[in-house]
């Protein structure tokens, strides 16, 4: 399914109060386990206290529900694991060692000019990061635009991401790896002014592995303030390839290309787009039309910037 059909049947679940998640209680109940670890934080996410008692779980044991929305409230969560199967002295050095990876991230990059980025947790709808991950990237000497700590990720026009205009863009979908994320990105070509955007100019566009860097709420947090200080600053290259690549510029473009050029020849008004199956209008029709209509068309030849719609001609 697509981003945006992900979330429609997320959405339609969710208001017609069908379960997200079905869990084996037969096999829970049959192992016994002393612990049952489950979270409370988001419903869509992962498998909820409330998920079990809807599926009439009997385990009788203890259950440890995180709940974690910032980087104090995960570490916080590995404390309470650790007193859970007893082993606090482990949790603790674990979470020294978390901590001291992201104060090394934070004194590495220190004296480095701060770049603006803006971080992409779901493509359709847009939705942009919050939680934790401000924090991770103030770690990492970055300034997050539309996000805010400790406050949940939440949704955005592609008008406010325009506007935004960040110096870098990082595309890191919730429960995505970086291969998903890499197909699902080429969507993004179709929104308008795609291509004027200053991270795509300057090919600070960035593809990652959402799914264990960027939404995860346990120790891969230090992992993804490394992570941002290389995509910001160069720090290091031991996630890139891995964890994080850079958008090719562009993903579609020759395909796209090919189609328009083969449309126009047949002085054709419109093609279907090869990713999202939208029907975009060619330059043969916006120049036949003889004005810009100021909506961003991909292919619109009116280039006088500042000029009123009206009086717009092409060049």
């Amino acid at each position: 399914m697509t981003s945006g059909e992900i979330d429609a049947e997320v959405r339609r679940r969710i208001e017609a109060g069908e379960p997200l998640y079905h869990i084996d209680t037969e096999l829970i109940d049959r192992l016994r386990p002393d612990v049952l670890i489950t979270q409370e934080h988001c419903e869509v996410c992962a498998v909820t206290a409330k998920d079990l008692d809807r599926d009439a779980c009997a385990y009788a044991g203890r259950t440890v529900s995180l709940q974690a929305s910032t980087l104090q409230e995960i570490l916080s969560g590995i404390e309470a694991i650790g007193a859970a199967i007893e082993c606090d002295a482990s949790a603790a050095r674990l979470v020294e060692d978390v901590k001291g990876r992201i104060a090394a991230v934070r004194a590495a990059v220190a004296d480095r000019k701060p770049p603006t980025v803006v971080i992409l947790e779901w493509i359709d709808p847009i939705f942009t990061s919050g939680n934790w991950v401000p924090e991770l990237v103030e770690a990492a000497n970055g300034r997050l635009l539309l996000g805010e700590p400790g406050q949940y990720s939440a949704t955005q026009t592609w008008e406010a991401v325009q506007a935004a205009d960040p110096d870098y863009l990082i595309v890191a979908p919730c429960g995505f790896d970086l291969e998903r994320t890499k197909r699902e990105a080429a969507s993004l070509e179709t929104l308008p002014r795609w291509f004027q955007l200053r991270a795509v100019l300057e090919r600070h566009v960035v593809l990652a592995d959402g799914n264990k860097y960027c939404n995860r709420s346990g120790i891969t947090v230090a992992d993804t303030a490394e992570m941002l200080a290389e995509i910001l600053h160069g720090y290091g290259s031991k996630y890139r390839g891995n964890a994080w690549r850079p958008y090719s510029v562009p993903v579609m473009q020759g395909e796209i290309a090919r189609l328009h050029d083969e449309a126009c020849a047949r002085r054709q008004t419109t093609y279907c787009d090869p990713v999202t199956g939208y029907t975009v209008f060619t330059e043969f029709f916006l120049r036949q039309r003889g004005t810009c209509c100021d909506k961003g068309c991909r292919h619109c030849p009116y280039t006088l910037v500042g000029v009123s719609s009206p009086q717009r001609r092409s060049s």
